[in-house]
């Protein structure tokens, strides 16, 4: 019997994936960052139209910006929503029917990316509302995009994994139903 080690491979990461609410203070490379979003674009995606884009925030003054809007939005401004990573990737499609469906492909495939480079990456929500606010228009001003065209789909937040952080038991067999 022949080893389909690709398989095997997709399989490892996906079974090891795990959300990360602890990071250490580190930068992520931009060749790991550049291969998560990579994966992010190549995502399935309605009717092939790649309408998603991926807003990569690097910068600690606007991470600190976006982590207090976020945090506003959630309505406890004394929390970390980032839980202190320094790169939040934010998922956006044009506005469409599909665009909740597309961008939720895209942060799946960044996050399990994630783990195949060894960072620690989560899913993070609110990114529709901070899209819709005055606060983002100034945040992402120089982006030369018009946010009104996009729908914010979530955020991806990426760093070194503290090693202490404790991972999720596994998953419930009981979940599967089969109609055979």
């Amino acid at each position: 019997m022949q080893m389909n080690c690709w398989g095997d491979f997709m399989l490892d990461v996906m079974y090891n994936r795990r959300s990360c609410r602890k990071f250490i203070n580190k930068d992520v490379e931009i060749e790991k960052i550049e291969e998560v979003i990579n994966a992010g674009l190549y995502a399935a995606n309605g009717m092939g139209y790649q309408y998603g884009i991926v807003i990569a925030i690097t910068a600690k003054d606007k991470v600190d910006k976006l982590r207090k809007l976020n945090a506003k939005i959630l309505g406890n401004e004394n929390i970390d929503p980032f839980y202190g990573a320094n790169c939040v990737l934010l998922v956006a499609v044009k506005k469409w029917r599909n665009a909740a469906y597309d961008g939720a492909c895209m942060i799946e495939n960044m996050m399990l990316e994630a783990t195949n480079q060894n960072l620690g990456s989560c899913w993070i929500h609110r990114a529709k509302e901070e899209l819709e606010s005055p606060d983002a228009k100034s945040i992402f001003k120089d982006l030369n995009i018009n946010l009104d065209e996009y729908e914010g789909v979530g955020h991806v937040i990426l760093g070194y994994k503290d090693n202490n952080e404790i991972a999720p038991k596994k998953i419930n067999d009981n979940r599967i139903f089969w109609l055979k």
